[in-house]
């Protein structure tokens, strides 16, 4: 059995099925395309879902696939232990209604026993309890002795999910060695690791309805898989996925800049295990463009990032490291994920930016965990620290549970994790009932797998109206043979002008028309297997199933919306020259009224940036540039430098769209033929979308006219406002009002500070002292919280034996600040913690410095009762 490195494998096994007549497709993107059922992808089969169910048509009814998955319901022990991880790789082989049984088992053991020259002998077979067929298949064609092959119970080898297809499995076990225990049984040695699970065969064969019938499905499937980490853990003859050649590199890199050593030390060995398993999955999923977030995918990528972040800090990184580990993992990797090289210091940029991020966090989450953890001195449960409050800190701030943990135990304080877990279990029950409020759609899946015609040929790149035959009409997802006027409906051509909404560009809307009949169109989209959808509803007469209508888009529509795309395109070359290579397309929405475009990008853009880009893309439309589209092999478009959207995954042939070599992008999209036709160009805004995402909105043509017109309505109404002839003086009136105003300020406060330091005196004269402290406390409406400090400074020139609390509201907003003279401190008085006791009668917060901290007022018509409690709480801290 010789060594073979996981780059290695991986192309063994893919070229091996195709040499089986299997159709090699690439890994699909981490973020399910058309599937909102799942976070992110989790199993090789699936990105291939819609093929089984048949809502889409497979390149080949033989397919076979090396697919990138996340995995998080046990990340809590990943690093613990040295099986558990969150990143992986699925081998597959896959036979949509072709082959069964007998070549997957045949295949696969071929491919173990002489292309890996597995010794036979050290492989054990599992089979269904009652599938008598595998078993004749494993014993009379492979030559499996009987005494190898274990029968196991539903629970080991049955697969399904619901109602559906599902069916029995088969699955390879490897026997790795008397080191790893006796092999008393197939079930002990399996206990003790020393035999482990390789490969499952999974027969798809019957049709369940969820509730135990199963009934035998004509069209047979099959499904297999193999992990390929844990594949190179047999054929390199080590532990664990950690010590794997790929993945061992890049914990040898974080031991180098960290400068600890593996397995001499159990605590530095959880973080360096944790860092290596993270960092994987941090590289793929912000490869495949998933950011930062606080719910959803990106909330899974925060968190990954964070716990990785924390345990460098254990490792003693006191600046950010991952991105500098994210070298180590492309390297590994590039071979099979090219992407992830061309993308490098983008992946490198968001990385670090997330790490300065998270070091902020710890700042502010230390902090509000230490004000946490001074109320428990004063709340009924001692030395606890409630579930919500650490949930809150995990989930409002990122500061992960374990950290929470450690600081509170320093200072003898306990987590009450059942509470927090609680937390968690109702956050999770919201996301999946979001999730599954999403899924639901007008048109159903069921919908697509019903329509029976061949894929509609799209013509709207050069043609905007023609003649076109009616092959399919659905009401409310069921075909029927005609509607009429009133009905609402989605119509299939066989050819259309009318573009499909993808790629960011909106949908064409218009008519179909036929003698006595209009079919309005408002929206179209496209299924999997290329059937474009017209959704709209018949305003006059009936239109019938086979009719030829005239199908005529909205031209006007459709032409700014072209526009508005080729803007984009030299948006985003303008972006990268002014800002720099790191620039990639996030996300956009190009349509009839505005470009909106969204970048990656870590600051928001100066009013000189913002003017450059505007002018360097006028200068491109001025220059009258032609706007060329290919179609050209995907290899071919990258060695002309075209760029891809960040994530998306493409096919073998791509449409490239190459505005002068100024920018050359993959695009399925329409556009203009020159710029000129673009007219000219306007930014309209620009403003943070995500943490490293900004958005960028603009308009171009008739929208400039239109932004123009307004502007100047707008101008001629703020000079008539302010009484001005010529609205040319507008700036000049604006400046010369500012300042009367900000003269009529300082005025006010003026008089206000007057009026509250005759408040103050008459309070002097009435206050109260505790342990030889006075204790003065006064409200003072229509004060700012600047004018509170001043009057504490105030009152800190005439004594040091005093505790002040003062509460200011202006504009319905309330502040309590709190100022303590130096023989209260010494005493025992801290004006941060007063204060907070304060504040928590109205439901407000804050905090601070012993001589002086501010909160917030939660319910104003409360300060009365919390000022007449600061008496009490003084006597507390003065000694």
């Amino acid at each position: 059995m010789k060594w073979r490195g996981v780059n290695e494998l991986r192309e063994m096994y893919l070229s091996f099925f195709e040499r089986k007549n299997h159709t090699r497709m690439a890994s699909a993107s981490l973020v399910p395309q058309g599937d909102n059922s799942l976070l992110l992808i989790n199993s090789g089969m699936a990105p291939l879902k819609k093929f089984f169910l048949g809502q889409a048509v497979p390149p080949n009814k033989r397919v076979t696939t090396c697919q990138k998955c996340i995995r998080t319901p046990d990340i809590e022990r990943v690093g613990k232990t040295a099986r558990h991880g969150t990143y992986f790789e699925m081998l597959g082989n896959f036979s949509f209604g072709d082959y069964f049984k007998t070549e997957a088992i045949e295949w696969a053991w071929e491919f173990l026993t002489k292309d890996l020259e597995i010794p036979a002998d050290r492989l054990w077979i599992t089979v269904f309890e009652s599938d008598d067929e595998a078993e004749q298949i494993w014993m009379n064609k492979i030559g499996v002795p009987k005494d190898r092959i274990i029968r196991l119970g539903k629970e080991d080898n049955f697969w399904e999910h619901g109602s559906g297809p599902c069916g029995p499995c088969s699955e390879i076990h490897f026997d790795r060695g008397e080191e790893y225990g006796p092999l008393e049984s197939f079930e002990q040695a399996s206990d003790c690791d020393r035999i482990i699970e390789i490969w499952n065969l999974v027969f798809s064969q019957f049709d369940s309805d969820g509730k135990g019938h199963y009934e035998e499905m004509a069209s047979k499937n099959i499904d297999t898989g193999m992990g390929l980490e844990r594949l190179a853990c047999a054929m390199q003859g080590v532990d664990n996925l950690f010590e794997v050649d790929t993945v061992k590199n890049i914990m040898n890199k974080i031991s180098e800049i960290a400068g600890v050593k593996y397995k001499e030390n159990e605590k530095t060995d959880v973080s360096l295990r944790v860092i290596t398993d993270h960092i994987r999955s941090i590289t793929f999923m912000v490869g495949d463009g998933v950011t930062s977030a606080n719910e959803g995918r990106g909330y899974v990528l925060k968190r990954l990032l964070r716990r990785a972040a924390r345990h460098g800090k254990m490792l003693g990184f006191s600046e950010p490291f991952l991105y500098k580990v994210c070298d180590t993992v492309i390297d590994e990797n590039k071979t099979a994920y090219p992407e992830l090289d061309e993308k490098r210091e983008l992946i490198k940029t968001i990385i670090k930016h997330e790490e300065e991020s998270f070091a902020k966090t710890i700042d502010k989450g230390t902090e509000l965990l230490n004000q946490f953890i001074d109320n428990i001195a004063t709340s009924e449960v001692k030395n606890i620290l409630s579930g919500d409050d650490a949930f809150k800190l995990s989930d409002t701030y990122g500061f992960p549970l374990d950290l929470t943990k450690e600081i509170a135990a320093e200072k003898g304080i306990e987590v009450d994790e059942k509470r927090f877990m609680e937390c968690m279990e109702e956050q999770k029950r919201k996301a999946r009932s979001d999730r599954a409020s999403k899924v639901k759609t007008s048109w159903s899946e069921d919908s697509t797998a019903a329509i029976d015609a061949p894929a509609t040929e799209f013509t709207g790149y050069t043609r905007f109206k023609h003649d076109a035959k009616i092959l399919e009409i659905f009401v409310d997802g069921k075909p029927v043979d005609s509607v009429s006027e009133g009905q609402e409906a989605v119509v299939i051509l066989d050819k259309t002008p009318f573009y499909a909404e993808s790629g960011g560009q909106a949908a064409d809307t218009g008519v179909l028309s036929a003698e006595g009949a209009v079919f309005a169109v408002y929206n179209t989209t496209k299924t999997e297997n290329g059937h474009f959808l017209h959704f709209g509803a018949v305003e006059q007469g009936s239109v019938t199933k086979n009719d030829t209508v005239f199908a005529e888009i909205d031209v006007e529509k459709r032409m700014s919306a072209m526009r508005n795309h080729t803007a984009a395109h030299l948006l985003q070359a303008a972006l990268r020259k002014v800002l720099g290579e790191h620039v990639h397309q996030a996300g956009q929405l190009v349509n009839s009224e505005r470009c909106r475009f969204d970048f990656s990008h870590f600051s928001a853009l100066t009013p000189e940036e913002l003017f450059e880009v505007e002018n360097i893309v006028n200068d491109e439309i001025l220059q009258s540039i032609d706007v060329v589209t290919k179609e050209m092999p995907i290899d071919e478009a990258r060695t002309l430098g075209a760029m891809a959207l960040f994530g998306e995954k493409y096919g073998d042939i791509v449409r490239v769209v190459d505005i002068g070599g100024k920018s050359v992008e993959f695009c399925g999209g329409t556009h203009v033929k020159n710029t000129s036709n673009i007219g000219l160009f306007k930014i309209v805004s620009e403003n943070s979308v995500a943490s490293g995402v900004r958005r960028i909105e603009a308009v171009t043509g008739n929208g400039v006219l239109e932004l123009m017109n307004e502007s100047r309505k707008n101008l001629a109404e703020a000079a008539a406002i302010l009484k001005i002839a010529n609205p040319a003086k507008l700036v000049e009136r604006c400046q010369t009002l500012t300042e009367e105003l900000k003269e009529k300020e300082r005025q006010i406060q003026k008089l206000s500070q007057q009026l509250a330091g005759n408040q103050l005196a008459g309070t002097f004269e009435n206050a109260k002292e505790v342990n030889g402290v006075k204790i003065i406390s006064a409200l003072l409406n229509g004060t700012s919280p600047d004018m509170l400090r001043k009057l504490g400074d105030k009152v800190r020139e005439q004594t040091e034996d005093f505790i002040a609390v003062f509460a200011g509201v202006s504009d319905e907003k309330g502040t309590f600040y709190c100022v303590c003279g130096k023989t209260a401190v010494e005493k025992g008085a801290h004006a941060g913690k007063i204060v907070q006791r304060i504040a928590a009668v109205t439901g407000g917060k804050g905090g601070g410095r012993p001589d002086s901290a501010m909160a917030g007022i939660g319910k104003n018509y409360m300060i009365d009762e919390a000022l007449q409690s600061l008496e009490s709480v003084a006597a507390e801290f003065l000694k």
